[in-house]
This record gives C-alpha cells, sequence and structure tokens, in this order.
C-alpha cells in the first residue's frame, strides 16, 4: 500500500475560519505543548468541518493546493518536507492514494 499525505493544520492564531485546499487532513489545534489531540477529520460532500476539540471551522477551496491555507501559515512544521516540497523538491500538484 503506497502512503498518501494527509496534512496536520493547526490554529495557533486562534481565528474562527481556516480555508484548506483538502477534504481529509489532521487537526492538531496548536503547535506542541498546547495541541489537542491529533484528530482525523473528513469533510465529506459538504465542504466544511469543525474540529470537535478546538472548534476551529475548516472550509474547502478547489482553489487551494494541498499545503496552502487562508490564512497562511496554518500547514503544521514538516509537511512540506513529507509533501515532497521543500528542501529543493519540485511542488505536488495532485496526490494520488492507491491500495
Amino acid at each position: 500500500m503506497a502512503k498518501a499525505f494527509i496534512p496536520h493544520f493547526h490554529n495557533d492564531s486562534g481565528v474562527p475560519q481556516v480555508v484548506i485546499g483538502v477534504t481529509e487532513f489532521m487537526c492538531i489545534g496548536a503547535n506542541a505543548p498546547f495541541d489537542h489531540p491529533h484528530i482525523y477529520l473528513d469533510m465529506g460532500d459538504d465542504g466544511e468541518k469543525v474540529c470537535p476539540y478546538c472548534s476551529t471551522l475548516y472550509k474547502f477551496d478547489e482553489n487551494l493546493s494541498p499545503t496552502q491555507t487562508k490564512p497562511e501559515g496554518h500547514l503544521v512544521d514538516g509537511d512540506l518536507t513529507e509533501a515532497g516540497i521543500g528542501a529543493g523538491a519540485a511542488p505536488i500538484e495532485a496526490v494520488a492514494v492507491t491500495s
């Protein structure tokens, strides 16, 4: 089975809403040591999801890449390396999940 990239998002800034470019993701609340249990969330067809721990409203925007957020800066550090971005790697355009 191939390893899938599931981005992790935080809300250190405490904004009420974070717009993201994926419908399946992990919310960690805030960066350590103030994080909550890392929870997998799936928006399904709704296009939005509220984290049951930190109450952040996540909304999907198909025009954003899997690593972009509005406002900027809510992707957990380290996820860019896992996605193959950074350290000279070319940006990803899409993430394929195969089993």
